[in-house]
């Protein structure tokens, strides 16, 4: 059960949250603020993550066409994110998204979005152990550990000795290093698609599949999957609070969901025209292993989620931590409950160690909701908008409603059966 802090140390904690595409931002000093091209690259970042390698999955589950929806969830969440701007615009006092939850539904509204906030980034680190152990079980395939009479093998294995290695950057206070480190979410991401397209312009594989141009019965699953690629709203309003000029933040969203959708479309196209509909949830799950590219595409894949680990858990673990009324054994069981944090989440990586399914629930329940519902219904709050812009938005709703709901149900009904 999460756990409700005051405002002020809400906004401490919220202003930390990174979702699976977010990371740290490069930020200015207080007095000059954050110039229009940092303020890009910070926003690039956080739509930077651990999605584009299952993109190509996406459009294979939707066929060709699928890709027009692509780029029409780029454009709901860049307009999302513009509504969020538009809340903050409101009062100074809005500095985080659960502060717009707040000022448009009192107290109530910031705990609805905290639980969603808390809940994707715990949704994201279960993803980061599920993606180690399926890549890393990739190029080890016959790895297996005894414990006593218990034989651990494959997926398991790796899983665990992930978990082993990042506990100890979970019990750290400052994460600063680790922050440093995973700011190369951008030069990932190129690298990942430039290593990928190596692979099949230069060994062997080629670009000749053809897909298919339509499938009704993956729609779904693929806007899931796509929602959960544009999820950075958690940190919009941190972003733009930190701008020098803030009324340049619509362009920088447009820069932003530009240049992303241009990443994750040329990715999809890649993959889906190597590998078909025999894409796997991971394309990197497909590459030949003995190829030096693939190694490349693999191994960007696999330092980013153990650098970023930490930094998900950590503001759920401070959330928790900063509420409870011990302050003798405080260190001791800050240690406790970021263990059990870890413990928990590889325990839901090893009982559902489904990477595209998960995607698709966290998009279609978490992503979804906090970066279209939200959104909308706040800034309908918040503002008074013109009856047009009442008819777009309550369009956004229904579609957003419609994702959710049946994406979620999908994406459920998956994983129960492969259980």
């Amino acid at each position: 059960m999460l756990i409700w802090h005051s405002k002020n140390m809400e906004s401490h904690n919220v202003e930390k949250i990174e979702t699976q595409n977010q990371i740290p931002q490069i930020m200015e000093p207080p007095s000059k603020g954050t110039s229009f091209f940092r303020t890009c690259f910070n926003g690039i970042n956080a739509l930077s993550g651990i999605g584009i390698i299952s993109i190509p999955y996406a459009l294979s589950q939707g066929g060709w066409l699928c890709l027009m929806l692509l780029l029409l969830v780029a454009i709901i969440c860049c307009y999302t994110g513009i509504l969020l701007q538009k809340c903050m615009s409101v009062s100074p006092s809005i500095k985080t998204y659960p502060d717009i939850g707040e000022f448009a539904f009192g107290n109530k509204g910031r705990i609805l979005i905290s639980i969603f906030l808390y809940l994707e980034l715990y949704f994201v680190a279960i993803e980061f152990l599920i993606l180690e152990g399926d890549n890393l079980q990739k190029l080890f395939p016959n790895a297996k550990i005894h414990v006593g009479c218990v034989k651990i093998v494959g997926r398991e294995v790796f899983v665990l000795l992930v978990a082993i290695i990042i506990l100890p950057t979970t019990w750290l206070k400052s994460l600063g290093l680790l922050a440093y480190v995973s700011i190369g979410g951008v030069l990932a991401s190129i690298v990942l698609v430039f290593s990928i397209f190596w692979v099949g312009a230069m060994d062997g594989i080629g670009f000749e599949e053809k897909g298919v141009i339509w499938r009704w019965d993956g729609l779904i699953s693929a806007i899931s999957m796509y929602t959960f690629c544009y999820c950075g709203h958690a940190v919009f309003p941190t972003i733009c609070n930190s701008m020098k000029d803030r009324s340049q933040f619509p362009k920088v969203l447009f820069v932003c969901f530009i240049v992303s959708t241009i990443t994750y479309g040329s990715m999809a196209t890649i993959g889906y025209l190597m590998y078909g509909q025999n894409l796997m949830s991971q394309i990197t799950l497909n590459l030949p292993t003995g190829k030096i590219s693939s190694k490349i595409a693999i191994y960007t894949t696999l330092v980013n989620p153990i650098t970023k680990y930490a930094l998900v858990v950590s503001p759920i673990a401070t959330a928790i931590e900063d509420k409870l009324p011990l302050r003798k054994s405080k260190f001791i069981v800050s240690y406790f409950i970021r263990t059990l944090l870890v413990i928990s989440t590889v325990t839901v990586a090893l009982t559902v160690p489904f990477f595209g399914y998960v995607m698709a629930f966290t998009g279609a329940l978490l992503g979804v909701t906090v970066s279209i519902l939200l959104p909308c219904l706040c800034y309908l709050k918040i503002k008074k908008p013109s009856y047009l812009e009442i008819m777009f938005i309550v369009m956004i709703l229904i579609f957003g409603s419609s994702v959710t709901l049946s994406g979620t149900y999908t994406s459920l009904k998956n994983i129960i059966s492969h259980v």
